[in-house]
């Protein structure tokens, strides 16, 4: 099953999927259609292989998925993930810029 169609099929019985966690079987076995933005903050350089704040936008079908590390966690932080599913392109692109401000 594609992301997409489980995102619907959770919509159908009227659970909010914004901030729903894929099942592992679907999030590793789907490549995103297109991929509209990646963004990160990585000022300790380019050969550097520790956690950096990012922001992404891919895109599913017609679902978005926003997904990322806030930049006020700081580099080599993992902390304040965050992610969104919405069918909203603009909404999508806007909460992943915001969380590299």
């Amino acid at each position: 099953m594609n992301i997409s169609t489980w995102l619907d099929r959770k919509t159908a019985e009227k659970i909010d999927v914004s901030h729903i966690e894929l099942p592992a079987d679907i999030s590793y076995d789907n490549d995103p259609d297109e991929m509209l933005f990646f963004e990160e903050y990585k000022p300790c350089g380019f050969f550097c292989s520790k956690n950096h704040p990012f922001a992404t936008v891919e895109r599913f079908g017609r679902w978005y998925y926003s997904r990322g590390q806030d930049k006020k966690a700081g580099i080599h932080s993992s902390e304040m993930k965050w992610h969104l599913f919405t069918k909203d392109k603009d909404l999508a692109l806007q909460t992943a810029k915001s969380h590299m401000e």
